[in-house]
This record gives structure tokens, C-alpha cells and sequence, in this order.
């Protein structure tokens, strides 16, 4: 599959701003399974960008600076990514839960992407016992990583709801679990605190998910939104594995990874600060076109 991105976010200030400063991890990351085409960023009003280290993750980090006062600034990525990821199949022959446990603590990976840097609780994403004891009833240590995984997504997806006005976007997983009910965001981090708690390593992924929409309907521009899902690690072999507990699928040619992290506040889409009084309202717009003819 071969899409165009454009995600827009524009912040509205009831009063100028003088100065802002803010990361943006926007840009998709080359991963397997999809190639990043093409890139753009652009910024209204100006303000000067540059490159950014990633401080925890994998992510394009850019840091944007605007120094002159300003009633609103919008920001537009647009991307073309190309994107070829079979669909996952579990095998009798997968490591278990257990052999992948003590493959990745013995690890010596020292990258970005090492199992070892998603083994452990992260700021958002604690432990916890309650939600422990109810995804150990998929997580079997005997069990193949992959068929593991992925009824566990799928059981996240039968019995919670998905519920916009549940949760907010810094609730935690403990509260989503008690309403059994919130967004992609909260289904993701359950789901990443109770492989952690298994011994698993567990990474949070930002992305867009190519949404279908319903028969004899056209699609709706800018109606789509960031999604988030998992990736587990699956041993050396199989290596990192995406999984969606929202839809109860594998990762695969609908899911284009922008950043990964051990929670979200590694890679959210943007954040930063701002000098100035009063309040700020924030709109974002995200359109995922699926391409059927060829482009140059």
C-alpha cells in the first residue's frame, strides 16, 4: 500500500504568545515493513526549525522555535509512505513467553530498539497487580509469544469499550481498566503493563490506522486521527511484533508506524511550552489517503 499523509495541528491563543518552543514527532520512521517517500513540515506563522535527538525512542524528533508574538500557529506534515508488512501467523515451533523473557533480559543491546529498554514500568505506564492477574489468563509462560500476544489483543477488543469521553490523554491504565472502557491509547497501555508484568517486552507505538468506510460512503477527509497499538518483542528471529488491542489485529499494510517509546509521553506528536497569558485551544486533522494509481 502506498498512502499520503497530512496531519495538521493548529493551537488557537485567546492572547499573543511571545515565545514558543516545542518537539514535533511527526515525521514517520523508516521501520520494517514501510518506507518513508516522502517528508514535509511546514509552520505558520515561521519559525525556525532544526533537528532534534531523540531523548528516549525511536522517533524523527524536529524542534520548532517561534519567537515572534502570535495569536495561533499551525503546523502541516505531510508524508508518502509505502508500506509492505505481511500479516503474522503464530507457528507451534514460536518461542514462549518464558524463552523470550530470558532472551531479552539477557540481552546486550544497547540501540534504541533493544528488548531490554521495554522490560520495565515506564512513567506512564506502571505496574499493576490487578491488571496483571487479568492478562495472565492469555499470558501462559509456556505459551507461543505470537498466539499469546494476539489473544490477549483480542480479548482486550471483546470486553472493553471503546468510549472517546472515558478517559483523557493523560489518564492512567489503571483507571481505563476499572471503566473497562477509553480509547487506543488506554487499551495500548494495559495491554503493554500486563506483558511488562509477564516479563515481556512491550513498546508503545504512534501512528495512523487507514480507516474503510461504510459501504456506498465516500471517504471523509481529515477524519482520521493518530492511533496507537503495541509491539511486542518476539525473540531474535521473529523480532518486533505489532499487535492493535482497539481492533483485536495484527499490525500490517493499514498501520504506518510514526514513532515508537515505552509509553507515550516518549513520542508524543507534539509537545513543548509557551510564554504567554490566557487560554489555547487545540484542533488537530489527520487524512490518511490510500493511493491506487501510480505517482511520481
Amino acid at each position: 500500500m502506498l498512502y499520503n499523509i497530512r496531519h495538521v495541528t493548529r493551537f488557537e491563543y485567546a492572547r499573543p504568545v511571545g515565545f514558543a518552543r516545542n518537539n514535533l514527532r511527526l515525521q514517520p520512521i523508516h521501520w520494517s515493513g514501510q518506507e518513508v517517500e516522502k517528508y514535509s513540515l511546514t509552520i505558520e506563522p515561521h519559525g525556525r526549525i532544526h533537528p532534534a535527538r531523540a531523548e528516549a525512542g525511536l522517533a524523527n524528533v524536529m524542534r520548532l522555535v517561534v519567537e515572534a508574538p502570535a495569536r495561533s500557529l499551525t503546523i502541516t506534515s505531510t508524508a508518502r509512505v509505502r508500506v509492505d508488512r505481511p500479516i503474522p501467523f503464530p507457528r507451534p515451533d514460536d518461542p514462549t513467553l518464558a524463552d523470550v523473557a530470558l532472551l531479552a533480559r539477557a540481552s546486550r543491546d544497547a540501540s534504541p530498539a533493544s528488548p531490554a529498554s521495554y522490560i520495565f514500568p515506564s512513567p506512564l505506564i506502571p505496574l499493576d497487580a490487578d491488571i496483571a492477574r487479568w492478562c495472565a489468563e492469555d499470558l501462559d509462560p509456556g505459551r507461543g509469544v505470537l498466539e499469546a500476544a494476539f489473544a490477549l489483543a483480542s480479548r482486550i477488543q471483546r470486553e472493553f469499550d471503546f468510549d472517546p469521553h472515558a478517559t483523557l490523554v493523560d489518564t492512567p491504565p489503571r483507571e481505563a481498566f476499572e471503566k473497562r472502557g477509553g480509547v487506543c491509547q488506554d487499551f495500548a497501555q494495559i495491554m503493554i503493563s500486563g506483558l511488562r508484568a509477564a516479563g515481556m517486552p512491550a513498546a508503545y507505538v504512534s501512528g495512523y490506522l487507514r480507516t474503510l468506510p461504510p459501504p456506498g460512503q465516500p471517504r471523509l477527509v481529515g477524519a482520521d486521527a493518530t492511533h496507537a497499538w503495541v509491539l511486542v518483542w518476539a525473540g531474535p528471529d521473529l523480532g518486533w511484533v505489532g499487535v492493535d488491542p482497539t481492533n483485536g489485529i495484527w499490525m500490517a499494510e493499514d498501520h504506518i508506524v510514526v514513532a515508537i517509546g515505552r509509553d507515550y509521553s516518549d513520542i508524543a506528536p507534539v509537545d513543548g511550552v509557551v510564554l504567554g497569558s490566557g487560554a489555547q485551544n487545540m484542533h488537530v486533522s489527520v487524512d490518511v489517503e490510500p493511493l491506487t494509481e501510480p505517482v511520481s
